[in-house]
């Protein structure tokens, strides 16, 4: 029984590793200090909301919800994250953490609850296997596709931000104020881009309410969570402040933001043939071999059925 428990882990490090391995190559690298640097402005800005008091019960259903996770030690750490990742995923409803965790949960026991239903004839043995299998599956999945739906949305705002950048430019210089302008491009774009006219038509609406231009693209910046878009955000409120002209560097913002996608565009067919090295020797080169090697063998035994020589 030993034996058997040491095989089993050994596998399961095995496949967890070569997971894990698969996961890094598909997975775009990130700049560790731009991450560091936007961790540390989040915290220097949300200072005031961690000292704030802690959440009440009551208050309706999610509430209590909320409450409830908050009790958890880091549990209010996971809501602020969780929150932030909806926000740069585009999920800007307030319930948004609330559904996600009773959705995480939900998961979490259905593939408990499946995984015991299947195992009910099994030794204890498989059966915590499968359960331990289960919960990391359970706890991994739901958050690997908030990163992915994370990563998508930033790339179509990547991918829009040179064209929407360029057009900026151009109604500037046709005389208007900034807000209308980004209010026109906003109107203009939103059926071609409607993730990034969105977020400049939220900017504009909120200057309009009363809020400053400088704190309104902060709030962007954090939404989105790109570093072109904070270059954006920077050389506007620059801009503004100083008095410089911001027609002409937005065209130039915008051939540099060309540029960039064209570099990423490039790299991205770089890595295609590494990409593609696993599905063609486990799927690909298994079925070639079959196919050529089979009929010959084939031939061979049957050649050599009646013994060497045998007619």
């Amino acid at each position: 029984m030993a034996t058997a428990l040491f095989v089993f882990a050994g596998f399961f490090v095995i496949i967890a590793v070569m997971a894990w391995a698969a996961l890094q190559l598909f997975t775009e690298r990130e700049n560790p200090l731009e991450d560091r640097l936007d961790e540390l402005q989040a915290n220097a800005m949300v200072s005031n909301t961690q000292r704030a008091p802690r959440r009440r019960a009551g208050g309706g259903f999610l509430n209590s919800v909320l409450y409830i996770i908050s009790l958890i030690p880091g549990g209010e750490e996971w809501i602020r994250d969780t929150e932030r990742e909806l926000a740069q995923a585009g999920i800007r409803n307030k319930s948004a953490v609330v559904y996600y965790a009773l959705f995480q949960a939900a998961f979490f026991g259905v593939l408990l609850g499946g995984m015991l239903y299947l195992q009910r004839d099994n030794p204890p043995i498989n059966k915590m296997g499968g359960l331990v299998a289960a919960g990391l599956l359970g706890y991994l999945l739901p958050q690997q596709v908030l990163h992915r739906l994370v990563a998508a949305h930033r790339r179509k705002l990547q991918e829009a931000l040179p064209d929407t950048v360029d057009l900026l430019g151009i109604v500037l210089g046709t005389g208007l104020a900034l807000d209308q302008a980004m209010l026109r491009v906003s109107e203009e774009l939103k059926f071609i881009y409607p993730a990034l006219a969105q977020e400049f038509y939220t900017v504009v609406m909120q200057v309009k309410a009363g809020q400053e231009r400088a704190k309104a693209f902060q709030q962007l910046v954090r939404r989105t969570g790109i570093e072109d878009i904070k270059a954006l955000a920077a050389m506007i409120v620059q801009s503004e402040r100083f008095g410089t002209s911001l027609s002409q560097a937005l065209k130039v913002y915008a051939d540099a933001l060309r540029l960039r996608r064209r570099l990423r565009a490039e790299a991205t067919v770089a890595k295609a043939g590494i990409k593609m090295l696993f599905p063609i020797v486990l799927f690909i080169l298994p079925a070639l071999f079959v196919i050529t090697l089979v009929p010959g063998m084939i031939s061979v035994l049957r050649d050599l059925k009646g013994g060497i020589g045998a007619r």
